[in-house]
């Protein structure tokens, strides 16, 4: 009996110790990337990042949780998911002018999904998906159906560690967006819950909702993944990665001069660091202070000079947990003595430009622009979803070049079904150096349901950005992390001589034939009058009785009463107008009088 005991509690240690060690490994991470811009506007990024030591491909991994959130990997597990990707921004990323973001994004929100292999029906668990992630994040993401939904087979492939052959086809991807979607103190509340410290310390307490949403833009991401772990990859973990970018108009205050501090955006300091983060750091992008002289204050804990891809810059850091050891706070802030002065902005190597073209109500046209600043020719993929309702002509597509025809490589496309399925087309070409490259196609416009209309016919239906993907040569205006880290220190360290780059178009709105919602008002009105006046009026003639009264007839008391007044009522006129009939007899008979008088005495006269 005893020695089972022993062999028992010694089990139970194990586990223990098994369990610890795991727990142990996991990791988090906490970072803030500021970056002045060309355009007078300040970016921040806030990033972090948990690595969960746990195989995705092993579901009773998924019961111990410590750093990573119990709600996304009951999610994650439930419908097998390899990688999930969602993104919920509000405003327009000016690449132009802002170069490119560290996460990109497009408007509303947008959701795009690796299943494992392992997964039956991928149409149905998507369903089931979007309706779970929409209710743990508050959005609108449960109107993903058959209509709005796709399988990209080359824009989105795996980001993170994948089977062999697994990515190859495009049978477990699925991809979504909502370009209408508003996003709101609500989608923030739950975003931050899945933080670790929640909103209590480090980083994640600068999060103000009033002061985040009077910004120019903002956008909330959430990226899990599958890594390698170990020397040479002998185990794999969840990476998770939850990030904020925001964008403030810091040159339209202090008369040119633009001070600012993180006290005056996010109306607060950092007072410590998450106890459980193994690093939580700012890195200030100093390279512009030579040409729009600014200070930084206070003294960073150390300057790193940073050479990516051929770009050179430079980074101020700051540790938070040593700059607010001993009860200190940390409040970085930017000083200027001279007002800016602002040049031509230098543009990224690469961005675009998408709009409508048409009138009237029943075709149009897409066309965008694609510019290439750089001296060597690239291949680009790019993907366009559009709704249904847009019927587009697969013949009209032209991709020109400065007035030459380009010949894709690859052509991927999926006529669109009423009602039931989007008009979905990838297409791989070459990109020409230093020039425009155009792609252009028509569409005609379908007529809805009178019951398909949102409440808002007339402001116009919105339609997804186009999605364009490449490898650049350059980091110039490039801030993304490698594809092996979502950690932002390690892009410093990054050493890649090609980097990933995907951008996304402006979202459109295009107007289809709306018909006139006030007509039946009208209508109502109309008809109610006309029923009324005539409806009652026949009515009273067909349902009245009509009948003769015979005077001789006696009658009752009540009618004798009303006799009475009405021969009182009637007597009494008759002697008010005998009256005045006298009185006016009486005063004729005065006015003969005098008059024969008068006749009289005129007689006389004449007679003497």
């Amino acid at each position: 009996m005893d020695s089972c005991k022993m062999i028992f509690f010694v089990l139970i240690v194990c586990c223990c110790i098994d369990i610890c060690s795991s727990v142990t490994n996991d990791d988090f991470k906490e970072e803030l990337l500021i970056k002045p811009l060309p355009s007078g506007h300040t970016y921040f990024h806030f990033q972090f990042t948990t690595l969960w030591n746990s195989s995705i491909e092993n579901p009773q991994e998924f019961n111990h949780y410590r750093l990573f959130p119990k709600s996304l990997g009951d999610v994650l597990s439930t419908y097998k998911v390899q990688e999930l990707h969602l993104s919920q921004t509000q405003g327009l990323w000016h690449y132009e002018k802002w170069g490119y973001p560290v996460e990109d994004a497009p408007s509303g929100a947008e959701l795009w999904v690796w299943f494992q292999p392992t997964v039956a029906n991928v149409d149905q668990t998507w369903s089931n998906l979007v309706n779970a992630v929409s209710g743990l994040f508050c959005t609108s993401l449960n109107f993903l159906d058959s209509k709005l939904t796709i399988s990209p087979r080359w824009s989105f492939r795996p980001r993170g560690l994948a089977p062999e052959g697994y990515s190859a086809s495009s049978h477990f991807v699925r991809y979504g967006a909502l370009p209408g979607e508003v996003v709101c103190t609500e989608n923030l509340t739950p975003w931050t819950k899945l933080l670790p410290c929640h909103t209590k310390v480090g980083l994640s307490t600068l999060f103000n909702a009033i002061k985040l949403y009077d910004a120019d833009y903002h956008s909330l991401a959430v990226h899990t993944r599958p890594v390698c772990q170990g020397i040479g990859c002998s185990h794999t973990a969840m990476e998770l990665s939850l990030s904020l970018a925001v964008v403030f108009d810091t040159s339209t205050s202090g008369y040119g001069l633009q001070p600012w501090s993180i006290k005056k955006l996010f109306g607060n300091v950092l007072t410590t660091q998450c106890p459980l983060s193994s690093s939580s750091k700012v890195f200030f992008d100093i390279t512009s202070q030579n040409e729009t002289r600014f200070t930084v204050l206070p003294q960073s804990d150390m300057v790193r000079q940073v050479m990516r891809g051929g770009d050179e810059r430079t980074y101020n850091v700051y540790d938070i947990g040593k700059q607010t050891a001993g009860g200190r706070v940390l409040n970085i802030a930017v000083k200027t003595t001279q007002k800016s002065v602002y040049t031509d902005i230098s543009p990224p190597p690469v961005y675009a430009q998408r709009y409508i073209t048409g009138y009237g109500l029943e075709r149009g046209g897409v066309t965008c622009l694609i510019y290439n600043s750089l001296s060597e020719d690239m291949s680009v993929i790019y993907m366009d979803t559009l709704p249904w309702y847009m019927r587009v002509f697969f013949k009209s597509l032209v991709i020109e070049n400065a007035g030459t025809a380009i010949k894709p490589f690859k052509i991927h496309y999926i006529p669109g079904k009423d009602r039931s399925r989007p008009y979905q087309f990838e297409l791989v070409f070459r990109l020409k150096a230093n020039s425009i490259t155009k792609i252009s196609f028509e569409f005609q416009r379908a007529f809805l349901k009178w019951t398909e209309y949102p409440p808002d016919a007339n402001h116009g239906f919105a339609v997804n950005s186009a999605v364009i993907s490449m490898m650049l040569p350059t980091a110039k205006n490039y801030t993304a992390t490698p594809q092996y880290s979502a950690i932002l220190e390690s892009s410093m360290t990054d050493k890649s001589e090609r980097f990933f780059l995907r951008i996304h178009t402006e979202s459109l709105l295009v107007s289809l034939p709306t018909p006139d919602f006030s007509m039946p008002y009208n209508v109502i009105c109309l008809a109610c009058t006309v029923v009324a006046i005539a409806f009652g009026s026949i009515h009273n003639l067909t349902t009245r009785k009509f009948g003769v009264l015979d005077p001789t007839k006696k009658k009752g008391l009540l009618g004798r009463i009303k006799s009475f007044f009405r021969r009182g009522d009637k007597s009494s006129s008759e002697d008010s107008s005998v009256e005045d009939k006298e009185k006016t007899h009486m005063k004729q008979e005065d006015e003969d009088k005098v008059h024969n008088k008068s006749l009289q005495d005129i007689k006389k006269e004449k007679s003497s």
